[in-house]
């Protein structure tokens, strides 16, 4: 039986991501769900978290290091009094007893964790090491030993507390371990603490206003009708210069040439990244340098 290919789908999907449910899941749900021949997501969660979660299809998955790469804002909530294998609520308990802060206390370390700062992943993570998933080393029982990483905090906020419950927002850099960060937090405090909750609220220039709950997008009987939720390529740009190219010049960059400095008459500077369209259609994610216009990424848009 010949394998059928899928349809030709370009865009981007925003899904709410339920909890329980990994991010691999969803991609596979939602190719089968728009028959469409490739997808992906940007920016992992885990099965634990929620909250946006973009997948591109087609072209789109070309894009998919610009959104990765991009900035993100998160909602999480700190359980004081004990510290887990995984740093949430998932995790089995390593130590306990540990004390609840004031919400005084809290304030005072946060300025701690803002800026560039140095944290440790969880074993329980994606990371590879020598080829394989920390996670998977450390459910076998295999020592697992990651090494510190630099990561930037540009915001953090003490949203209120309840109990033994501290409730954080975070604005952050790619690569943050927002459960290595509600860890560091309590340990701090000289205390013990995990995460119960966590809620991606941006990725990229996405936000939690450009998404669709999956159950909706179950529920929807038609495919037709879930194409009205499909963001357009260029809604992941919105923050990229753009320049309109000749269809000559399109046809080089598709071909992986160069375009000479002229073309774009010093309008940008040197290591600028800038999105070319020929009569309105997305042609090619290009670098301006000092002698030349380098394609980065071409797009087979009709």
């Amino acid at each position: 039986m010949k394998h059928k290919k899928g349809n030709n789908v370009n865009g981007w999907l925003i899904i709410d991501k339920p909890q329980g449910m990994g991010s691999t899941q969803v991609v596979n749900f939602t190719r089968r769900f728009f028959n469409a021949k490739k997808n992906g997501h940007a920016g992992t969660l885990d099965p634990f978290a929620t909250g946006v979660l973009p997948i591109a299809f087609g072209e789109g998955t070309k894009l998919i290091d610009f959104i990765t790469d991009g900035d993100k804002e998160y909602e999480f909530t700190l359980a004081f009094g004990s510290e887990t294998d995984s740093s949430d609520c998932t995790g089995n308990i390593i130590v306990n007893g540990g004390k609840t802060p004031t919400k005084e206390e809290i304030i005072s370390v946060i300025p701690n964790f803002i800026g560039k700062i140095k944290q440790t992943p969880p074993v329980f993570s994606a990371i590879k090491i020598n080829g394989q998933r920390a996670y998977d080393l450390a459910r076998k029982g295999e020592e697992v030993s990651i090494p510190e990483r630099e990561i930037e905090i540009f915001g953090l906020e003490l949203i209120d507390t309840k109990d033994n419950l501290a409730f954080f927002r975070v604005q952050c850099s790619k690569g943050t371990y927002v459960r290595s960060l509600g860890r560091d937090i309590a340990r701090s405090l000289n205390t013990y603490g995990h995460l119960t909750e966590l809620r991606r609220t941006k990725c990229g220039l996405f936000t939690i206003n450009d998404t669709i709950l999956l159950e909706k997008l179950k529920n929807i009987v038609y495919v037709e009708q879930a194409n009205e939720f499909l963001l357009p390529l260029e809604t992941s740009l919105r923050d990229i210069a753009v320049m309109a190219v000749s269809e000559a010049e399109a046809e080089k960059l598709k071909h992986g040439q160069a375009l000479s400095p002229k073309v774009w008459e010093g309008k940008f500077p040197p290591q600028t990244m800038v999105a070319t369209t020929c009569n309105g259609v997305l042609t090619a994610m290009v670098l301006v340098e000092e002698t030349r216009l380098s394609p980065i990424r071409v797009f087979n848009l009709t």
